[in-house]
């Protein structure tokens, strides 16, 4: 896949997480499968500081600054430290969708760029401007696959009526 495909994927994933989050009560975006799994209010936070400060950030910072050292990010730290539980679902979710659509706008605008142009971590090796690119689009389709799992087990869950009809899961 192509850069530009893969912008074009981003995009098309907005679309994709809107149609699965919007309109969700309460009792289904904080209901967690277990004690330790993260319910869906989580989750669209992770979704909003990880399109914020980590893979557009990074993305930026491999082709802008890849002699520079990164700024580290603690996605499961931000849990407790950015008050996930107590965000309102509805707001994140939009500004998630809206900080999307400008990653779209960012992205579609870098105009000659070496997307192998890459910084050197201390632990992970060179870490180029693509590879965090097509990190970010895999780390969608994580999200995307959680979500789906998310949703399936809250049904499950909300009645005795077994689903064994629809197939295996």
């Amino acid at each position: 896949m192509e850069v530009q495909g893969i912008f074009d994927q981003l995009e098309k994933n907005g679309l994709v997480f809107e149609n699965l989050l919007k309109n969700i009560e309460e009792q289904q975006y904080k209901w967690r499968p277990n004690p330790e799994k993260w319910n869906l209010l989580e989750i669209v936070c992770h979704l909003l500081d990880e399109e914020i400060y980590d893979f557009r950030a990074r993305v930026k910072h491999a082709l802008e600054y890849p002699d520079n050292e990164l700024e580290p990010i603690d996605p499961v730290g931000w849990v407790k430290s950015h008050d996930y539980g107590n965000k309102d679902f509805n707001k994140v979710l939009d500004l998630f969708l809206e900080e999307r659509v400008n990653s779209i706008a960012w992205l579609k605008q870098i105009k000659d760029v070496n997307w192998s142009s890459s910084l050197s971590h201390p632990e992970l090796g060179d870490l180029s401007g693509e590879l965090f690119l097509r990190n970010w689009l895999a780390h969608d389709y994580l999200h995307i696959r959680q979500i789906l799992r998310y949703k399936f087990e809250f049904l499950m869950s909300s009645s005795k009526i077994t689903l064994s009809y629809a197939g295996n899961w």
